[in-house]
């Protein structure tokens, strides 16, 4: 099927949600991604942080294929092996207790909240003082079902979907102050990402996190942690709260959880789970067999990989950085690990390099409109990242990029 015929199909039969680069991909191996007309592209993008073993990995097929042939529905009504199996991964490398399995990032989102004002519910059933609000931050992304936007500071998200959930006020990005300001009796749960991923790649700092934990504490409010860009390796630990010395009483993961296969999951505290009972919530297709044990072997893999992540990771950042300092238009270098961001100085300059790295054959993305977002799938080498420096650096030498999409000369390999 030609690029043309889908994209008729789409326009006539499928809600005008995306706007997608005109691409047709057909297959994936590693780190290369190839099109229709036989173009391969080097994957810097990841499928925005899904695909961190990159395309057709060996071990990923294996059980793919293993599992398929066995079992791939049961539903939550009854048993399977490897949900049990999977928490007990999950739990140990975050220091958790419990896990519930869903299908996505905003569903787990949506849970955490739920459980957050479910345990808050315990707790005034028990004579405490009533906890209901909840504090977000300004410029964070959870997802887009109605409770993850309610959370999400970030007005364009937000706007046509009004009025939300209510009981959710908004904190200024790593002001302690406008924190301790806003936090009371009644907060039930302050809500964050380590790095915010659509807002820019942007780090909480040390100070703020670990404030928002000593808060949460004293009063018995629960501290939700999304990690479901910035976790399961990215960062080069196992999740990127644990490079500030904390631990939550929820997190959230997704992403890269089951290497391409729709699954999140929310791991929380013993104590963050007591409000919880039978009934209370569900998932028809979350933690099937056929997602759980792709998950298992993605965790397998990830174990020996951490170093790994970490040396390109500082790699990668060092390279940024001395591009930085050769062109004016590079701000800001920003992020941990294989979760990278360069702030470009205006958005017509981002969304032109994006535009020429891709004609080039190399796929980033553009985030809060002036940032290229890095996230490579984690198998990368350094000779990666040397090309797409190389590339980087000629599209801001050359300033004069269009953003359109000239057919690349093909580029068939063996695959």
């Amino acid at each position: 099927m030609s690029l043309a015929s889908v994209m008729r199909s789409e326009q006539e039969l499928l809600l005008p949600t995306y706007d997608r680069h005109k691409i047709l991909f057909e297959k994936g191996r590693g780190v290369y991604l190839w099109d229709s007309l036989g173009n391969r592209y080097l994957d810097f993008l990841s499928g925005i942080g899904v695909n961190a073993l990159g395309h057709g990995h060996p071990a990923i097929k294996a059980v793919l294929t293993r599992q398929a042939g066995k079992l791939i529905h049961v539903s939550n009504l009854f048993f399977h092996e490897y949900q049990a199996e999977l928490a007990k991964r999950l739990t140990k490398i975050s220091g958790l207790d419990r896990a519930f399995f869903c299908n996505s990032g905003t569903e787990a989102w949506e849970g955490a909240l739920k459980i957050a004002r479910a345990h808050a519910r315990s707790q005034n059933n028990n004579g405490h003082k009533a906890k209901w609000r909840v504090l977000a931050l300004d410029n964070s992304f959870h997802g887009r079902t109605f409770g993850s936007l309610a959370t999400t500071g970030q007005e364009k998200y937000r706007y046509p979907f009004m009025p939300l959930m209510p009981g959710v006020n908004f904190v200024a990005f790593n002001d302690v102050e406008d924190l301790k300001r806003q936090f009371d009796g009644s907060v039930c749960a302050v809500c964050v990402e380590t790095i915010q991923g659509e807002g820019g790649i942007c780090p909480l700092s040390r100070e703020f996190l670990q404030a928002a934990r000593q808060l949460s504490q004293r009063t018995g409010a629960l501290l939700l942690v999304d990690e479901i860009q910035s976790g399961l390796g990215r960062t080069g630990r196992y999740f990127a709260y644990q490079h500030y010395g904390i631990k939550p009483d929820i997190v959230t993961v997704a992403k890269p959880l089951a290497a391409g296969l729709p699954l999140g999951a929310i791991l929380t505290t013993n104590l963050a789970a007591s409000g919880m009972h039978p009934g209370m919530h569900g998932t028809t297709f979350g933690g099937g067999p056929l997602a759980c044990a792709v998950a298992i072997e993605f965790l397998r893999i990830l174990d020996g990989m951490m170093g790994h992540i970490r040396e390109l990771g500082e790699y990668f950042h060092t390279e940024l950085e001395t591009l930085k300092s050769k062109h004016a238009s590079i701000r800001e270098v920003r992020g941990m690990g294989l979760m990278l961001g360069a702030e470009l100085d205006s958005s017509d300059t981002a969304k032109a390099v994006v535009a020429q790295l891709l004609q080039r054959g190399i796929l980033i993305n553009r985030t809060h409109e002036t940032v290229l977002r890095f996230l490579p799938p984690y198998i990368i080498e350094k000779k990666h990242v040397d090309q797409v420096i190389r590339e980087l650096d000629s599209a801001l030498g050359s300033r004069t990029a269009k953003p359109v999409l000239k057919k690349r000369k093909s580029t068939k390999r063996s695959h």
